[in-house]
């Protein structure tokens, strides 16, 4: 149940209904004028109570805190150097994996050549293989911290393990939870105890309500500075492509939660002379921004060597990416 009060009610007013039903055992979650109830679908309100309620939502989905039904509003995170979110598009571009300090040194000045403002790049990478390079570490994180400050950037690495979230935490301004991780909810609930924003990836055959119901383990925690990123989803046909790129599932989930909304064209579509079509096509759908993996030797790349753009073909794509969005301004004008 959500209710929407009056705009007259005041705070006293909100903490005797949190009473109230605080009493029958449920939780309540506000959000400025509205509040929120879990597992309640029916409530008798005497007269003076039903005077300071507006609107009742008795259908409610079970991801309350990420539905615009309870907060219309869009969310906007700011970082030290980019805003996500709201009419911003914000282009997050690195490597797969950190391999080593001059390699993400010379990657971080290409990324922020392309208007980059967010650097991306692994540290401890979840592989098919165990035999597969794993990442460097805390010595990863080191460089990659270090080459973002070097260029005015932010940094956004995936974290895997809820014992690694302090140590991520204290080099990243962004906490990526990978495809494979998306219902690691014990994860889920560790970043949620943070107040650094996370960057929740669909799964690879996870559903929009998949996605959205990981994200409310994340906010029931308390943090609420939350992005979601479409990275395509395994169908019956894998074989021109990594995944199927979902891009309808951008305006679907603007419509329905007041999170940002991001693209990885580039674990999409799985080889890089498709990336550029595919970001595009998620720039066209709306997105708020993307993340890309760029490599300047992708034929050595210690990870995903196929997806990753040449340094020229990223600037080349963000050019692209540039005039569409100018020409989408003068639709909206």
């Amino acid at each position: 149940m959500i209710i929407q009060f009056k705009e007259n009610v005041t705070p006293d007013t909100q903490k005797a209904f949190a009473a109230k039903f605080s009493r029958l055992n449920k939780q309540v979650l506000t959000a400025g004028s509205r509040m929120a109830v879990t597992e309640l679908n029916h409530c008798e309100f005497s007269d003076h109570e039903a005077s300071a309620i507006d609107k009742i939502v008795t259908d409610t989905p079970p991801y309350v805190l990420a539905s615009r039904l309870f907060h219309p509003e869009d969310t906007v995170i700011r970082l030290p150097h980019s805003v996500i979110g709201g009419p911003a598009f914000t282009l997050m571009a690195g490597p797969c994996s950190v391999e080593s300090e001059e390699h993400i040194r010379h990657m971080a000045r290409v990324a922020r050549e392309g208007g980059a403002t967010v650097l991306r790049g692994g540290a401890f990478k979840p592989r098919t293989s165990p035999y597969s390079f794993q990442g460097l570490g805390e010595e990863g994180l080191r460089y990659l911290r270090e080459a973002a400050d070097e260029n005015g950037m932010d940094v956004i690495t995936e974290v895997m393990d809820e014992t690694h979230v302090p140590l991520v935490a204290k080099y990243a301004d962004v906490l990526q939870i990978g495809a494979r991780n998306m219902q690691n909810f014990s994860l889920l609930k560790a970043v949620g105890k943070t107040r650094i924003p996370v960057a929740l990836k669909r799964g690879m055959a996870a559903s929009i309500d998949d996605l959205l119901n990981a994200s409310e383990y994340i906010a029931s925690g308390g943090n609420h500075n939350i992005m979601l990123i479409e990275r395509g989803i395994r169908t019956f046909d894998h074989k021109y492509t990594r995944n199927t790129f979902d891009v309808a599932a951008v305006p679907v989930l603007q419509k329905l939660t007041h999170y940002p909304v991001l693209v990885d064209p580039s674990h999409a579509a799985g080889v890089w002379d498709l990336v550029a079509p595919l970001a595009c096509a998620g720039t066209a759908a709306g997105a708020s921004g993307m993340i890309v993996e760029i490599h300047d030797r992708p034929e050595e790349a210690m990870s995903d060597g196929p997806q990753a753009l040449k340094p020229d073909t990223y600037l080349r794509m963000v050019r692209r990416i540039s005039a569409l969005r100018q020409l989408m301004e003068t639709w909206e004008g």
